[in-house]
């Protein structure tokens, strides 16, 4: 068995993956400001806490790690929505917890997880997408995932939707997860009803279930998610043009607004590619624990 750690912008999951792909324990932990301040200190004392209990627990081979960003020989080189650079993770880790340390880029893990376990499984060209704090990509050609070489290369989420928009961490203006990663959604609901940031993904999520014409902020939430959706489905469009995709997976915290989400992007999609199918992703937000052991 492997442990998959899946790095994200705000939270830390960790689980325990056996040979079939199946997590048979995890814990996730959400970084508070406070924690994000000394943001090194944090990850590193949360890995190292929770995978030598799993050590102790289980026959651990490796870990593999998932980060949102570009790695390297076990360095993290730059991470855009975490604000790490050539951090030598690997080395730090391993020496605390004894056990071999390998770390690959979220979007790739998840879609490595989907592409083996789940909603990419049998295509042999598809396009996945984890939308989160950010926007992360991978591509399958031919039944293998697109490699860009040193670095990690399609960087989906820095594609430019908006000429001179939104400044984004990466230093352009405009980029596609400016306007259509779920953070954006949740701030962009937070901002417009006048809410704080102590009204969590949850509470906003039932707000869009419950949203009916008549009720008070009925036209505010309509008018929020409908340009979320616009926003989405021209980043998408801009890439089924590049890749011709026979399927597309969606995942990060996507999925947990899939019900709401999912069919009215459809609605966009499907009068010019119908043909495409298009997906939430089947391993859920777990994609990223199990893909990082592949």
């Amino acid at each position: 068995m492997k442990i998959g750690i899946d790095l994200g912008g705000s939270h830390i999951a960790i689980g325990v993956v056996d040979e079939e792909g199946k997590i048979r324990e995890k814990t996730e932990k959400r970084l508070t400001s406070v924690e994000k301040e000394n943001i090194k200190k944090s990850i590193e004392d949360t890995i190292i806490e929770q995978a030598s209990q799993f050590k102790a627990q289980y026959e651990i081979e490796e870990i593999g790690m998932a980060i949102p960003g570009w790695a390297e020989n076990g360095v993290m080189i730059e991470t855009g929505n975490i604000g790490i650079k050539n951090y030598p993770i690997a080395q730090i880790l391993q020496e605390k917890i004894g056990l071999p340390i390998k770390i690959r880029n979220d979007a790739k893990c998840a879609a490595l997880a989907e592409y083996t376990y789940g909603c990419l499984k049998g295509y042999d060209r598809s396009l996945f997408l984890t939308l989160g704090t950010g926007i992360g990509g991978a591509v399958f050609y031919n039944n293998q995932l697109l490699e860009a070489g040193k670095r990690p290369g399609y960087e989906i989420g820095h594609m430019v939707i908006e000429k001179n928009g939104i400044q984004c961490t990466c230093g352009r203006k405009g980029c596609f997860e400016r306007y259509a990663s779920m953070k954006a959604l949740k701030n962009n609901l937070r901002k417009s009803l006048g809410f704080d940031e102590n009204v969590r993904g949850e509470q906003l999520l039932d707000m869009i279930r419950k949203n009916q014409p008549g009720n008070e902020n009925y036209q505010i939430v309509e008018n929020v998610v409908s340009e979320y959706i616009e926003n989405l489905n021209i980043g998408i469009m801009n890439l089924i043009r590049i890749f011709e995709p026979e399927v597309i997976g969606i995942g990060g915290s996507f999925v947990y607004f899939q019900d709401v989400l999912l069919p009215r992007l459809k609605e966009k999609i499907e009068p010019e590619r119908a043909e495409i199918v298009l997906e939430a992703a089947v391993l859920g937000n777990d994609a990223g624990i199990i893909g990082a052991t592949l």
